[in-house]
């Protein structure tokens, strides 16, 4: 009992780890107005997320990732927003799937 109850009193110290590791990842909003991605390149860390906001009045979105066999977000209209979190380092090249001259790249440390 004595070897459960040490592995018991560790429990609590690996929660709060894993809390701050979990707080520690960020999230970077990328913005999209006037038919640009804004930053246009992010960088980050393994682990962190990208938010893509359509801040455009009248015309929609999407982030189409070629690389990647084609993955593609949702339409995003004015006013709505994808994210995806990046959790092996690499640099991601990404274009508006309806409008192909917009592009942007994560590059993720």
């Amino acid at each position: 009992m004595s070897g459960i109850g040490s592995l018991l009193k560790g429990v609590p110290a690996l929660l709060a780890l894993l809390s701050i590791c979990a707080a520690a990842q960020q999230t970077v909003i990328v913005n999209i107005a006037e038919y640009k991605y804004a930053p246009a390149e992010v960088r980050i860390k393994a682990g962190d997320t990208v938010k893509w906001v359509n801040n455009e009045r009248r015309t929609s979105h999407s982030v189409l990732f070629p690389a990647e066999n084609g993955l593609e977000s949702t339409r995003m209209f004015p006013g709505e927003s994808w994210e995806r979190s990046f959790p092996v380092p690499g640099r991601y090249e990404y274009v508006c799937g309806p409008h192909p001259e917009m592009k942007g790249a994560v590059h993720v440390d």
